[in-house]
């Protein structure tokens, strides 16, 4: 019986995790900006349509841009609580083709062959199923999916950013609810706090999530994500995914270029 809870509890973390992602398909769709479309920093006097406006047409530009996408990923999943503890890691190489292919690369795992099966596994099949074309139409950041509030705009390394709160117009578990961080410049995510749009199971109290995006030459792409699920029964998984290595080819470029979230010394 304890070991149903244990399954029950991680097979949680899985179903949270799913909408990560889910929207990848546009944030990793990063392509070099056009200067002469770039809003000035001083654009703080944007409305939150003119925001959206900007995202939506810079999204569509980049997902049209990229042609080739590799990198490395380590997923490392923690769980502490009843009736026991686990904790597993696996290293995946990702690779991505447009339009919609995705493979990955198992490079090597360890830890709780629980956590291997029911989390990391199941979070690679659901990524593949996103990235279809039926579904990630209804992930996509924009109108159709989500509603829009300008909170604030704040300073950032790359000048300035806006600060919109969003709220899915469906519930599913592929959306989320929160507020995202977008550069000022060339209009691009570069932070989500948010939760799950629709509870995953009976068995998680709340589901927190949180994710990062840097500048790869001219390309925003994941740094890092977290998923953090508190379970009715007392206990916490906390899901992480490190993103290095980076190669990606630009569609109006001949040869790859490349770049690594990783170079930096971790």
């Amino acid at each position: 019986m304890a070991e149903g809870t244990i399954r029950r509890a991680i097979a949680v973390v899985a179903l949270g995790a799913m909408l990560i992602p889910a929207k990848w398909a546009g944030a990793e769709s990063g392509a070099p900006s056009s200067p002469a479309a770039s809003a000035p920093l001083s654009g703080a006097s944007l409305s939150v349509d003119q925001v959206v406006d900007n995202l939506v047409l810079r999204n569509q530009a980049r997902a049209q841009a990229l042609l080739h996408l590799e990198a490395t990923r380590v997923y490392r999943l923690v769980y502490r609580g009843f009736p026991g503890d686990r904790e597993a890691e696996m290293t995946v190489k990702a690779i991505y083709d447009r339009p919609a292919t995705k493979r990955f690369e198992v490079v090597s795992q360890s830890g709780s062959k629980l956590v291997l099966d029911r989390v990391f596994k199941k979070l690679l099949d659901s990524e593949k199923e996103a990235a279809e074309p039926a579904i990630s139409a209804q992930t996509q950041l924009n109108r159709d999916n989500y509603e829009f509030e300008l909170v604030s705009y704040e300073p950032s390394k790359t000048g300035g950013q806006y600060v919109l709160r969003v709220s899915p117009r469906l519930k599913s578990k592929y959306v989320y609810r929160g507020q995202v961080w977008v550069d000022g410049t060339d209009f691009a995510v570069t932070r989500i706090e948010g939760e799950p749009a629709q509870n995953p199971s009976f068995w998680t109290k709340k589901s927190e999530i949180h994710h990062e995006y840097e500048k790869v030459q001219d390309f925003w792409l994941p740094m890092r994500n977290e998923s953090v699920s508190y379970i009715r029964l007392g206990g916490r998984a906390t899901l992480t995914i490190e993103y290095k290595d980076y190669r990606v080819t630009d569609g109006r470029a001949e040869g790859p270029a490349a770049g690594s979230a990783g170079d930096r010394q971790r």
